[in-house]
């Protein structure tokens, strides 16, 4: 398979579960609040603000914000560091590993044409570059 379509199949594929994922109810993410969320699940704790930061490459503050967003809908949340008081450790909750699974499902159902959308590929090869 060349490159460019190794690339279109892994971008419809992203379209695909990005399209379900804004139709269905349910929060929208944006990319630096996925970013962190799939950090934080899919790499090994403890996470903090500034190890956040730096391992997405933003500031702390840019962290801190979409920390907020997060926390708010209850897919992470922050706990004091009972080692260093002056430290907040970010940790998973169930509610964001439900949302991260569903995600990962409209992944898979885009791979497998499960999605029940029109197949939109000669669209999307026409504006490819």
């Amino acid at each position: 398979m060349h490159r460019s379509d190794q690339q279109h199949r892994v971008l419809n594929l992203w379209r695909a579960a990005t399209v379900q994922s804004v139709r269905r109810d349910g929060p929208d993410l944006t990319s630096r609040q996925m970013g962190l969320l799939l950090t934080v699940y899919l790499t090994t704790p403890p996470h903090t603000v500034r190890g956040l930061a730096q391992a997405l490459n933003i500031s702390k503050p840019a962290v801190t914000r979409a920390l907020d967003r997060l926390c708010t809908l209850g897919f992470l949340r922050r706990k004091v560091d009972e080692e260093d008081r002056r430290s907040v450790l970010v940790q998973r909750t169930v509610k964001g590993s439900v949302f991260l699974s569903e995600f990962a499902g409209l992944i898979l159902a885009a791979e497998t044409g499960d999605l029940g959308e029109e197949n939109q590929e000669g669209e999307a090869r026409a504006i490819a570059v």
